[in-house]
């Protein structure tokens, strides 16, 4: 997000969950890469304690303030992420029934907390009015709660 003070960047693989087994197979390829991208993107500061479960080890969270490094630092550190993610992508195996609860509140749990939490809401209101932005938060953005209530 770009304003007018800077970039606030956040770059990162969201964990599901926060457990050794979990880290090891989704964060741990990406230490190596976090470690050399921290040189140029050192951390962006605070961070609400309560939004920390919801990443990784391996998150990058920065906050430049020239246009260049977004260009260039960001853009390569977005692109070897992504490149990760793909990697994840091309070894993913089916999730036992059992697991997929699990997930699904794991993802409920970070949608509840963005749609609570969202940093655009007061914006949004100030544009469009409360109802427009409850709705555009609830019913676009994070919607899965109400996907899975019709299905």
């Amino acid at each position: 997000m770009t304003l007018p003070g800077g970039h606030l960047i956040a770059i990162d693989m969201q964990p599901l969950f926060q457990t050794d087994a979990y880290k090891a197979k989704y964060s741990q390829p990406l230490m190596e890469m976090f470690h050399g991208y921290q040189q140029d993107l050192p951390w962006g500061g605070d961070f609400p304690a309560e939004a920390q479960q919801f990443f990784s080890p391996a998150f990058l969270w920065t906050r430049p303030s020239e246009l260049e490094a977004v260009e260039t630092t960001v853009f390569a550190a977005f692109k070897d992420y992504l490149d990760q993610y793909i990697e994840f992508v091309k070894a993913a195996e089916p999730v036992a029934q059992t697991e997929r609860g699990a997930i699904q509140q794991a993802h409920l749990a970070y949608l509840n907390y963005r749609a609570e939490k969202d940093p655009a809401r007061g914006m949004l209101t100030r544009f469009y009015g409360e109802d427009w932005t409850e709705e555009y938060i609830h019913g676009f953005l994070f919607d899965l709660e109400r996907k899975l209530a019709a299905a």
